[in-house]
Order: structure tokens, then C-alpha cells, then sequence
């Protein structure tokens, strides 16, 4: 008997994705329709479709921990059993330590377990400063390990779309009343490996063509914490992931249109599959690439996801009409914001929303900070 492949279309806006699936069956294509942005389809393949060529064991582990039961968990089990057939004793563990993983913050596989470095003696904590106020859009560099941050200031704008994925809707008035300052970049390799360094945050291998100026990415949403938390020790200044409506805020650049650039995908003005160049499949380019937005941000479209501070919801029924973070008790689901380099031009828009549970990590999945200035 001989094994044949179903290839399986899966349309995801203009794109059709295939995949190839073991079976005892002639080869058919089957077209199973066009999968939401905002649907556990499509969750579970923009998750496949990032590691299906990935030689890491804990890739493939990671995906059977959400998914036990999901469409390609004999195919991830079957990898599983074959990389670690073919890998010589003692150099699983090695191959696991390079490139990206969707191993979980918690209780990690052994394979991803990385040894933490030594912890230099902690710097004393700052107290907290004054605010000074800032002009809108300055620059403010808190310490020099601290991102560069840019001024955003109070505004009321429409968050959401009632023209676009269900999840985006209804369209609703916010009011953001207190000025905040955000990351003009994403948070990069360096600034990422500058926290490693002082044992504030786990070591997370990048892929090798990642430099320092890289997004960095495969953190989860708990290691995005962990971050804020060492620059407001740092610093003495009140660090965090941004909420869901100060992060569109800042990504819209105060228009009102789909895109911050206007009503139509243009080519060159953000980092994802179909936006043009620089672009390549393996890894998103390095922050600041691309043209920044009228607030002088960039990357909020595409790059990487970024995560955000608020609970996942599935709309926006009776969501806060204010800047405060939509949370809720003991929440695992989070938001995250933006698109990443791998999806296409329909998800640059910038009320995209997308979700992942907070211990993951994913290698599309990165962040930017904010702190509030009053």
C-alpha cells in the first residue's frame, strides 16, 4: 500500500493556502471556503502555516497543546516522532535551543528550556519621578536601555469598523482624556537582549537572520509583562503594554480612514505579504523599515503582532468608552494588534484584531510599550 497526499485549499482573503495531509486516498482538492479573520479556523492555520516547515520539535509540540484535537495533529505528531528518529543523541536538545518556538511560558517542554544567565546585582529601584509635561509627538528617552517613545496626546476617535470583520465591530466612540507615550518602534532584538542580560527576562532564541534592530518576536503576552515591568524598576516611570484603544489611537495617527495612509492599500507603506518591498517569507524586516504614520510611529502595520493589555472579547459590545483596559478575572485570551509581515494586505488595516492565549509563544507575535504621561 501507498501513501498518497490530500492537498487542501484554504482561502484566507485573496490568498489560497495549501496544505498537504497524509492519506490512503487518490489525491483530491477540496476547497473548504473562506475562513474568517476572527474564526478558530483560522486561528489554528495562521498557527500551522508558521511552523509546518519548522524542524523544532517543541513547534509541533506547542501546537498539540492548543490543539489537541485539531486538523494537523497526527501530521504534528508524526514530525514529532520523525525529527526526533533522526536527530543524533544529545542534539534534540541543541536543535531546540535555535529558532523560533511556540513553547508556552509555562511549564515549557524540556526541550525549550533555556539556562537562565547569571543575574548581575539588581540596580536599586527608581522612585517614581514627576511628570514633566511633553510636547505631542517629542521624543522621550527615560534611560538608555529604555525604548525610544513618542508623545501621543488626548483625542476622541471612532474605534472599530462596521465595514470589516465581525470582531472589529460596532464601530464606537472613544475618548482617550490622558496624554500617554508610546514605542515609536516595536520593541527590538537588542532592547529585548538588554533585559536577558540582567535576568529580568527569559532568553528567547531568534532565528539566525535576525539582527538586533530586528522586532523581537516569539515572546508571549506574560514575557511582554516581564519586560514592562523591569523598564518601571529601571526607569522609575509607570511601563506597560498599551491598551487596546491607546494602541489604535496611536496606530490610526489621528485619520479616520481603513488604512493610516488612506482608504486603499498603497505598495511600500507597511511590511506584510503583499505590500511590497523589502519583504521576505523567512523574517519580517527591521523596525523602522517603512514609512512612519503621522504620529511618527512605525510598523503598526504589519511586522509582527503586537500584544496589548486587554482580555479578548469577541466584538465590541459594551466595551469601555474610554481608554481603560477591557479585562476581565483570571483572563488567558489576549489581544493582539496590527498584523504581522506574513499575513496579506487585508489584515494592515488598522482596526485587524487577532487573539492568542497569554502564555504562548508564537514567532509572528511581538509588542511595543507605553507609559502615561500625568
Amino acid at each position: 500500500m501507498w501513501q498518497r497526499l490530500l492537498m487542501v485549499c484554504v482561502l484566507a482573503g485573496p490568498a489560497c493556502a495549501w496544505f498537504a495531509v497524509a492519506q490512503d486516498q487518490p489525491p483530491r482538492a477540496y476547497r473548504v471556503g473562506v475562513v474568517p479573520k476572527n474564526s478558530a479556523e483560522q486561528f489554528e492555520l495562521a498557527f500551522w502555516e508558521s511552523i509546518k516547515d519548522s524542524n523544532h520539535v517543541s513547534d509541533y509540540e506547542a501546537y498539540l497543546k492548543a490543539y489537541p484535537k485539531g486538523r494537523f495533529a497526527a501530521l504534528a505528531q508524526a514530525r514529532i516522532a520523525r525529527l526526533r528518529a533522526a536527530a543524533p543523541r544529545g542534539a534534540a536538545a541543541a536543535a531546540e535551543q535555535s529558532g523560533p518556538k511556540e513553547a508556552p511560558l509555562k511549564a515549557p517542554p524540556a526541550s525549550t528550556a533555556t539556562a537562565a544567565p547569571a543575574k548581575p546585582t539588581a540596580p536599586p529601584a527608581m522612585p517614581p519621578a514627576p511628570a514633566r509635561a511633553v510636547a505631542a509627538g517629542a521624543d522621550i528617552k527615560d534611560c538608555p536601555a529604555c525604548p525610544t517613545l513618542v508623545s501621543i496626546p488626548a483625542a476622541s476617535f471612532s474605534m472599530g469598523s462596521n465595514a470589516s470583520d465581525p470582531s472589529e465591530k460596532p464601530a464606537h466612540p472613544v475618548n482617550v482624556a490622558v496624554p500617554f507615550a508610546i514605542g515609536r518602534y516595536e520593541v527590538s532584538v537588542q532592547e529585548w537582549n538588554a533585559c536577558a542580560a540582567a535576568g529580568a527576562c527569559p532568553k528567547v532564541d531568534q532565528s539566525p537572520n535576525s539582527g538586533p534592530n530586528a522586532p523581537m518576536r516569539d515572546v508571549s503576552w506574560d514575557d511582554a509583562q516581564q519586560y514592562a515591568k523591569w523598564l518601571a524598576r529601571i526607569s522609575g516611570k509607570p511601563y506597560r503594554l498599551p491598551t487596546e484603544a491607546e494602541w489604535e489611537l496611536a496606530a490610526r495617527g489621528g485619520t479616520t480612514t481603513s488604512y493610516w495612509w488612506g482608504a486603499q492599500m498603497v505598495q511600500g507603506k507597511a511590511n506584510c505579504r503583499e505590500c511590497g518591498k523589502p519583504w521576505s517569507e523567512d523574517a519580517p524586516a527591521n523596525v523602522g523599515s517603512f514609512a512612519a504614520n503621522p504620529y511618527g510611529l512605525f510598523d503598526t502595520s504589519g511586522g509582527v503582532w503586537e500584544w496589548v493589555a486587554d482580555c479578548w472579547h469577541n466584538n465590541y459590545k459594551g466595551a469601555p468608552a474610554d481608554a481603560r483596559a477591557w479585562d476581565e478575572p483570571n483572563c488567558r485570551v489576549r489581544v493582539i494588534r496590527g498584523g504581522s509581515w506574513r499575513e496579506g494586505a487585508s489584515y494592515m488595516v488598522a482596526t485587524t484584531r487577532f487573539k492568542y492565549d497569554a502564555s504562548v509563544r508564537h514567532s509572528q507575535n511581538g509588542f511595543r510599550v507605553v507609559r502615561s504621561l500625568k
